[in-house]
């Protein structure tokens, strides 16, 4: 299987454990000349930004470093831009998630990450 049906896969594996989870899903595939968020969720009053990685060959920890400063900024970037265009989310607390899929199986990291300042 390659990559992108990988990931697009994973993604349809995400949603449905977001849904299960009882969170509403807004966005999918939000894209900026920053970056690309793959989930925006909604969580009760919280807006939860989700970037999900799909692989087959690597461990779970590798998968955690796939996610490196560079790309939480640009997910925070892109974030920031979703939020610029559908200011009625501006009021509520904001989330960095990511979820792991391996095999069919799914990892959800709450609040993975936050802003530096």
């Amino acid at each position: 299987m390659n990559s992108a049906l990988r990931g697009k896969e994973g993604e349809e594996q995400a949603v449905a454990a977001i849904k299960t989870a009882g969170m509403e899903i807004i966005a999918r595939n939000i894209r900026s000349k920053y970056g690309e968020v793959d989930i925006v969720a909604l969580e009760g009053e919280t807006i939860v930004f989700i970037e999900v990685k799909s692989w087959n060959s690597y461990n779970f920890e590798d998968l955690q470093y796939s996610i490196d400063i560079r790309k939480q900024r640009k997910i925070i970037k892109t974030a920031k831009y979703f939020l610029s265009e559908n200011r009625k989310y501006n009021k509520m607390t904001v989330r960095f998630d990511v979820i792991f899929v391996k095999n069919n199986s799914i990892t959800h990291l709450a609040s993975a990450f936050t802003e530096r300042v």
